[in-house]
């Protein structure tokens, strides 16, 4: 079986969503599927340099492909006209194409390649199909909907939500979809660092809860929530140390306001902001956390949650992450609704019982070991593919 894996960018700048491809090729690579990617060489929409990467030509790793293109000339949207052309040419060598993002127009244009060169095609759309992203440029999106991801969704072979509650909210614009519905996976680390590594290299007394938020610096995650609830928390007398991890260079104004806000807030002292991490240092900080924070107004998945899942931290979520009733079924946490007061009992329940919050860590391990593996989530896609594609494959 030969597929196609398109995606605007896998840069790290753009967050988990599109490194997930990685993941996923990697996983049905394992299971003995042909993945090649095609993805451009984007590195973000101003100041960074394009990836550092050959042009054109298939580079293999961990046993699937991947193509860059040139971003151009459109480098804000992620375009590729060469991504366009190869595709065109290669479509009938391929069985599938699963094409990652809506609402970019890469992605949009290979949908129609793929329609026009009879390769049948899975959109995945990344929580662009959400009332709360689609309010946002809402008179573009419901011209470009109309004229270009309409007929696109219409043409889908399937539409592949990574959530209940995702595929439940999201816009169809009155066409009926195949609908898929398959979470993303987590990528385990063959070794971990040693407990308290992270802890020692930041100061942080071993006895003080470490409250852990690591993901995009973002207007979505709810950090207007999350700052003024840890600020309550404090004044009501309970003891703990935040840790802020993460970064988004498309944002360096928002992130500025962040850290000031958090200069000039009772949390200064008690505060590390430790940028964006990743390896290593990623792992070290998850392994020390207690509790582990995401108070997203809408994240289609939310695969920061799923990772410190994995590794038997407790998460205090909103009910706009669309794992929460996961967590919430599996007693793996505290979920609230989107709001200062709500998320701060909340987060006050986890703090004040050491003991309930680890019972509910080692619950979302279990779950998170059994749902969120890539090679359980690549099964699960390569069935969904065979029911897709010609009797052959069956």
């Amino acid at each position: 079986m030969k597929i196609l894996q398109i995606v605007p960018s896998i840069s790290l700048i753009y967050g988990g969503p599109s490194q997930m491809v990685l993941g996923l090729s990697k996983a049905l690579a394992t299971a003995g599927v042909e993945v090649t990617i095609l993805t451009t060489d984007s590195n973000g929409d101003t100041g960074e340099k394009p990836l550092d990467v050959p042009l054109g030509i298939p580079i293999k790793q961990e046993g699937y492909k991947i193509i860059y293109f040139r971003c151009s000339p459109f480098r804000r949207y992620k375009f590729s006209l060469e991504l366009l052309q190869w595709l065109k040419v290669h479509a009938k060598e391929y069985d599938l194409a699963h094409i990652h993002a809506l609402f970019s127009p890469i992605s949009t244009a290979a949908a129609t390649v793929a329609r026009n060169n009879q390769l049948p095609y899975i959109l995945r759309p990344l929580g662009t199909l959400d009332p709360a992203d689609l309010n946002k440029k809402k008179l573009l999106k419901q011209i470009y909907a109309n004229l270009w991801e309409k007929p696109n969704l219409a043409g889908a072979a399937g539409v592949h939500f990574t959530t209940e509650q995702e595929c439940r909210i999201s816009a169809r614009f009155g066409v009926k979809t195949k609908d898929i519905i398959v979470p993303l996976g987590v990528e385990l680390p063959p070794t971990k660092p040693e407990k308290g590594s992270a802890r020692q290299e930041l100061g942080i007394d071993p006895e003080i809860p470490l409250i852990l938020f690591m993901s995009r610096i973002d207007r979505k995650k709810g950090l207007d929530i999350l700052i003024p609830a840890l600020e309550n928390i404090l004044k009501g007398g309970k003891q703990f140390h935040f840790v802020l991890a993460g970064g988004n260079p498309q944002e360096p104004e928002y992130i500025k306001n962040i850290q000031d806000k958090i200069q000039n807030s009772s949390l200064n002292k008690i505060t590390t902001i430790a940028g964006f991490v990743r390896g290593e240092k990623k792992l070290s900080l998850l392994q020390d956390a207690d509790i582990f924070i995401l108070p997203s107004y809408y994240e289609n998945f939310g695969i920061a949650v799923a990772e410190a899942m994995t590794v038997g931290i407790p998460v205090v979520i909103s009910n706009g992450v669309h794992i929460w009733d996961a967590v919430e079924a599996a007693e793996a946490g505290w979920v609230s609704e989107c709001n200062i007061e709500d998320f701060t009992t909340q987060l006050s329940l986890a703090l004040d019982d050491h003991h309930e919050a680890r019972r509910r860590g080692l619950n979302g391990q279990k779950y998170a070991l059994e749902h969120y593996i890539w090679a359980a989530i690549a099964k699960q896609i390569l069935t969904i593919y065979r029911d897709l594609l010609p009797k052959k494959w069956v």
